[in-house]
């Protein structure tokens, strides 16, 4: 069963794409990211422009992260003091994005901007992941049970002015750290399509050391607006969401959503991340590979 997508401009199989947005929405319950880093790929792998799928696949997070962030609320698993300092950053940087966004696009050269953005933000984020998962996996295997250890240094970070008392997740420090951070993850959100979970949930657990605990329903709160506030920029801005398109990957996104956290809620934090971050570097290594390859089309033309 196929269906047209008249912004993309193609045709795709219905179940394809609800399945992809089941998968995506598993995923979000399970890691607490909304999923935008394997969306817009898997988006593009079928044929979809760089540029539909990047706005359309922010629009399917917001379902998927609302679906998730309500399961978490009701375990008490969200710091809400916290998440609005960095939702406040992330809707900054998110309109700034957009506006980046829109700058690139009429230079052309927006699709390779995105691709080679994936790469070198996946390819980092993953591999730190993947390191840091695997000395905790030999740590916990060498002592016989895993040890409590710091997961941040004190570093100037925490000299910083305006801190805060952050009870939910047992922090005292600078409000400007979250909020910086809300507004690159905002940035991203609207470069990437992303809800900017894979920078998040990292920059949580190790730069501002929140406990795992609260990391996954924290982060959702704050992917849940500002990927609201990229789609409505990127709709009036540059009219780039397909709503056929996004509303297959947000049926399935939202049912995803709610098996992922249940099953989320049962495995170890370090098998988590370790599992992110495998996720993560495949699909820096096919989107590598799609740049690096000959494509079958050496030109294509394009009617303004």
């Amino acid at each position: 069963m196929y269906v047209y997508l008249p912004i993309a401009e193609i045709s795709v199989n219905v179940f394809l794409i609800l399945g992809m947005g089941g998968g995506v929405g598993f995923l979000s319950g399970i890691f607490g990211v909304g999923g935008g880093f394997l969306i817009t790929p898997l988006l593009m792998f079928v044929g979809v422009p760089p540029a539909v799928a990047v706005a359309t696949g922010a629009n399917q997070i917001v379902g998927s992260s609302v679906s998730g962030f309500l399961a978490h609320w009701r375990r008490g698993t969200v710091d809400f003091r916290i998440g609005t300092v960095l939702l406040v950053g992330g809707i900054l940087g998110s309109t700034i994005g957009v506006g980046l966004f829109s700058w690139l696009q009429t230079l052309g050269q927006i699709d390779l901007i995105i691709q080679l953005s994936y790469v070198i933000m996946l390819g980092i984020i993953g591999a730190l992941m993947m390191v840091e998962s695997i000395r905790t996996l030999l740590r916990s295997r060498k002592h016989g049970s895993a040890k409590r250890v710091k997961l941040h240094q004190h570093h100037w970070l925490h000299g910083l002015p305006l801190k805060m008392r952050f009870r939910k997740s047992r922090l005292y420090i600078s409000a400007l750290t979250p909020f910086v951070v809300g507004i690159a993850v905002g940035v991203l959100s609207a470069i990437m399509g992303v809800g900017g979970g894979f920078v998040m949930v990292p920059a949580m657990v190790y730069l501002l050391g929140m406990p795992t605990s609260v990391v996954v329903g924290t982060s959702l709160f704050q992917i849940i607006f500002v990927t609201a506030n990229v789609t409505v920029f990127q709709a009036t801005m540059n009219q780039t969401i397909d709503i056929p398109l996004a509303l297959l990957l947000l049926i399935g996104g939202v049912i995803g959503a709610q098996i992922g956290t249940r099953i989320g809620s049962k495995l170890p934090g370090e098998q988590l991340r370790g599992l992110l971050a495998a996720m993560v570097l495949a699909v820096c290594g096919k989107i590598l590979y799609d740049l690096m390859v000959t494509p079958s089309d050496l030109y294509t033309f394009q009617i303004l």
